[in-house]
């Protein structure tokens, strides 16, 4: 297929670019830099330039394509209006695509909240955090779109062995500081690695039925405690981390950084039962370890 994407050089954009373009589809990704559109390239993917913010600039000038895989978000504060204006330009774009454009859109983990003890799945109604509750009434509107062949991403926390979520903690074990934790060691992270969640994304790009939602959670909780101490083990320093609350990562991030003090379960059964998905990366502290 020939498959537009948005943040296709992010942490998860970056796994699924290379995923698409190992699986023989012609990949095309918005691009706001020439720095972007050369780690496309390098990837093995076509570039268009734009930015998300202004895609009155771009989406006249969008080639024929089959699909169209949206994995960029803007964090600043206004990154529902921003979202709403990529969409209010980007369907009618793709409504007027010779044949109906499959489109996956990504949702996430914190729209459910706090699931506590209980492993939340696509049936679980959500509870979002605050700063990302504009979210769902814009993968509704994907889902119920009928100009398009909607689908539904929620990832779980995303790692990479020293990148992803996992990027604070390295840096903070690698200066041989103490590890910090926002919230408290028995918080719970449902994770899933970059290049499994690709592998769910080009799952759903060609076998998901129009309407359909998958939770990319491969472990569906792990305390973060435990992450924490491997990090701190692997290079020596501090083994106690350090507990930061939840208003603090508030203040230094944004609003949306509270979601770290989520203590999360989830589900991926129904994107292994309904499309084969296996995830290969199980034991994240292993994969810490052998850092080393």
């Amino acid at each position: 297929m020939r498959v537009f994407v948005t943040g296709g050089t992010g942490v998860i954009g970056s796994a699924v670019v290379r995923e698409l373009v190992a699986r023989r589809h012609h990949v095309i990704g918005l691009a706001r830099s020439e720095t972007a559109a050369a780690r496309l390239s390098a990837r093995g993917a076509a570039s268009m330039a734009g930015d998300i913010s202004s895609p009155e600039t771009w989406v006249a000038q969008l080639p024929d394509i089959d699909a169209v895989v949206h994995m960029a978000c803007d964090l600043a504060s206004d990154m529902g209006a921003i979202e709403r204006r990529l969409l209010d330009k980007l369907l009618p774009a793709l409504a007027a695509q010779p044949a109906k454009v499959r489109f996956v859109y990504t949702g996430g983990c914190w729209l459910f909240g706090a699931t506590g003890d209980v492993v939340a799945t696509e049936r679980t109604g959500f509870d979002p955090l605050p700063a990302f509750a504009w979210m769902i009434s814009h993968l509704e509107r994907i889902l119920a779109a009928h100009d398009v062949h909607g689908i539904v991403i929620h990832p779980a926390m995303v790692y990479e062995p020293a990148g992803g979520v996992f990027r604070r903690f390295a840096r903070d074990a690698f200066a041989e500081r103490a590890v910090r934790l926002v919230g408290g060691e028995a918080v719970r992270w449902p994770l899933v690695h970059s290049e499994d969640l690709a592998a769910l994304y080009a799952l759903a790009l060609e076998r998901a039925p129009a309407g359909s939602s998958y939770i990319g959670a491969a472990a569906e909780g792990r305390p973060v405690g435990q992450i924490a101490r491997a990090f701190a083990r692997l290079t020596g320093g501090p083994q106690e981390p350090m507990i930061v609350s939840a208003d603090a990562a508030a203040a230094e991030l944004g609003e949306w950084a509270r979601g770290y003090a989520l203590d999360q379960c989830l589900s991926g059964a129904k994107a292994r039962h309904e499309l084969g998905w296996q995830p290969k990366h199980l034991d994240p502290e292993a994969e810490i370890a052998a850092l080393a």
